[in-house]
C-alpha cells in the first residue's frame, strides 16, 4: 500500500533498517503490520489556520487604535493588545503597543500576507508612520485523516522518546517530531493534527516519514 498525498486547499514501507536522515525511522518496529489493501491511498492535508507576525516599526497608541476602528476591542486588564477582527479575508490580528502584530485565523498563506498587509493599512491610514516589516510565517496548523485505526498505546511504548500518551487527560498521543520540528496530535481513529510547521513542505515531510511509523502500529 503506498500513500499518496496532497495539500487542500481550504475552501472550501516500515522495513525495520534505521534511516540516518530520520532519528524517527530508527525505531520503527521489525514487524509492520500486514495489510490487505492493493489500491494506493490518496490523503488530503487540509491546512486549518495560519499564524504570521510582523511589525509596523513604530510605537502604537492602543486607545486611538481602539476608539477609530470598527471590529476591535481593547481590555488592557485581560490582555495589553487591541484585538481586531477582519472579514475579508477572515483573520484576526493582536496588536501590541511596541508595532509587532500577530495575524491568525487565514486558512492559507496567501491570506495570512494579504490579511496582514490589510492590518498594516488600516494602521496608516489613523496617521501611524507604518511601515510593513519583518513578515513571517510563524505556525501552520493542518489535519489529516489515514482512515485507520491506530494502536496509540504501542506506538507510545516503541516511541516513548518521542511521545506521550495519557489518554485520561487527553485523548491524543503528542508526537514531537525532530526532523522537521512538529507537534503532531495523534487520534486512535487515524486523524492527525500537525502544528509548529513553518511551510507546506514542513509538513509534507513530517507526514512521509511518520505514515509508515503510523502503518505498522495499525489495528487489524
Amino acid at each position: 500500500m503506498q500513500f499518496h498525498f496532497k495539500i487542500a486547499e481550504p475552501e472550501p514501507n516500515a522495513t525495520g533498517v534505521p534511516n540516518t536522515t530520520n532519528p524517527h525511522n530508527a525505531l520503527q518496529p521489525q514487524q509492520p503490520a500486514v495489510l490487505t489493501e492493493s489500491k494506493d491511498a490518496q490523503h488530503e492535508i487540509k491546512l486549518q489556520n495560519i499564524v504570521a507576525t510582523f511589525s509596523v516599526d513604530c510605537e502604537l497608541d492602543l486607545k486611538t487604535i481602539n476608539s477609530r476602528t470598527r471590529n476591535s476591542e481593547y481590555t488592557p486588564k485581560r490582555f495589553r493588545g487591541v484585538i481586531m477582527r477582519m472579514h475579508s479575508p477572515r483573520c484576526t490580528a493582536l496588536i501590541f503597543r511596541t508595532g509587532k502584530v500577530i495575524c491568525t485565523g487565514a486558512r492559507n498563506e496567501t491570506e495570512a500576507n494579504i490579511g496582514s498587509r490589510k492590518f498594516a493599512r488600516i494602521l496608516q491610514k489613523l496617521g501611524f508612520p507604518v511601515k510593513f516589516v519583518d513578515y513571517k510565517l510563524q505556525n501552520i496548523v493542518a489535519t489529516v485523516d489515514l482512515r485507520f485505526p491506530i494502536r496509540l498505546e504501542n506506538l507510545n511504548q516503541v516511541h516513548g522518546q518521542f511521545s506521550s500518551y495519557e489518554p485520561e487527560m487527553f485523548p491524543g498521543l503528542i508526537y514531537r517530531m525532530v526532523k522537521p520540528r512538529i507537534v503532531l496530535l495523534i487520534f486512535v481513529n487515524g486523524k492527525i493534527v500537525f502544528t509548529g510547521a513553518k511551510s507546506r513542505k514542513d509538513i509534507m515531510d513530517c507526514l512521509e516519514a511518520i505514515s509508515p511509523i503510523l502503518l505498522s502500529f495499525r489495528k487489524t
